[in-house]
């Protein structure tokens, strides 16, 4: 694994991106890069009014994400990988879900320029459970800008990225159905995401 230099751990809220990509970056000594919803000050708002909020809370994240894949961009053969529980060019699954005309429009400009050279993951893993899976996980963790969420929203935020993957051919993709494998308390369904990212394969199903 000394090879990769970047991992994306991608998938819908509440699927449990952020516990993996931590445990993945402490086994393997990697510099860990995690997106920051709570920095986001539209977001709260955004779950109880989103067309109101929608291009607000977009370009929020839009300009963290640019900002946070920045160091990304310079290749040093002396840094260790970095593992991310995102990667730049999912941004635009959220703003076609939200934004339309003008905004829509705007927001394309803006993405294709702060898109530059963007880093591309070696490895990216794709996480994804059934709605009701993702409910009860937004849910148990408690999140006070996360509770007016609905599990419609879930719902077409999952199925956009079960379409956005399902075509995906960029980089290498391991896909893991994250309600069938239990990554956090069964160390032989986690040994199987290890195992995956040292296989040289292009697309990997785990379920």
């Amino acid at each position: 694994m000394s090879r990769l230099d970047y991992i994306a751990v991608e998938g819908p809220i509440g699927v449990g991106k952020t516990t993996l990509a931590t445990r993945l970056a402490k086994d393997l000594s990697a510099e860990l890069l995690l997106e920051r919803p709570q920095d986001n000050p539209f977001l709260e708002a955004f779950y109880r009014e989103p067309e109101a909020k929608a291009f607000q809370v977009q370009l929020s994240f839009l300009l963290q994400r640019a900002e946070q894949v920045d160091g990304l961009r310079q290749t040093d053969l002396f840094r260790r990988c970095t593992v991310a529980d995102f990667f730049f060019d999912k941004d635009p699954l959220f703003a076609q879900l939200t934004l339309s005309g003008s905004e829509f429009t705007l927001y394309r400009q803006l993405f294709t320029r702060l898109a530059w050279e963007a880093p591309r993951p070696d490895k990216v893993i794709y996480l994804h459970a059934p709605v009701d899976v993702l409910v009860q996980r937004v849910n148990k963790r408690g999140r006070s800008a996360e509770q007016p969420m609905t599990a419609d929203y879930l719902a077409q935020v999952a199925g956009a990225y079960l379409d956005f993957f399902a075509d995906y051919k960029d980089t290498d993709l391991i896909t893991v159905n994250a309600a069938t494998l239990d990554l956090v308390n069964q160390p032989d369904d986690y040994r199987k995401v290890l195992e995956a990212i040292a296989t040289p394969q292009r697309r990997i199903q785990l379920a």
